[in-house]
């Protein structure tokens, strides 16, 4: 994801996917494919805190996290924050238009009628 480094998008994938908030040791339960000390991803964590991408309750002596937004919401702020950042953003949404799939095109077109009904 944009904006986070590799380990921050892998415990931001492991949030996504809970359905209820998940302390440290469950975040870190699900890095099944490293090693982490519990230090670590509860220093991560923090930083998630600080930057906006999680909240926290406390329960107990621990904290549980989850998420500040949706992945599609993420999503759709980092490409917000390309746009802003790229200096034309009308040619890279034009350019993203010529390489987008048939597919792709078609949600497009369908979420511009949405938003548009909405106005």
């Amino acid at each position: 994801m944009v904006g986070l480094g590799e380990l921050e998008s892998a415990i931001m994938d492991i949030l996504w996917r809970t359905e209820e908030p998940a302390k440290v040791r469950e975040v870190l339960d699900g890095l099944t494919e490293r090693r982490l000390a519990y230090t670590t991803v509860m220093t991560v964590l923090d930083n998630l805190f600080r930057k906006g991408w999680v909240e926290r309750e406390l329960d107990g002596k621990a904290y549980r996290y989850h998420p500040t937004f949706s992945r599609e919401q993420a999503a759709a702020r980092a490409l917000r924050a390309v746009l802003e950042s790229c200096g034309d953003p009308e040619a890279a949404l034009l350019q993203f238009a010529s390489t987008a799939s048939d597919r792709e095109r078609e949600l497009l077109r369908t979420g511009l009628r949405k938003k548009t009904r909405r106005k």
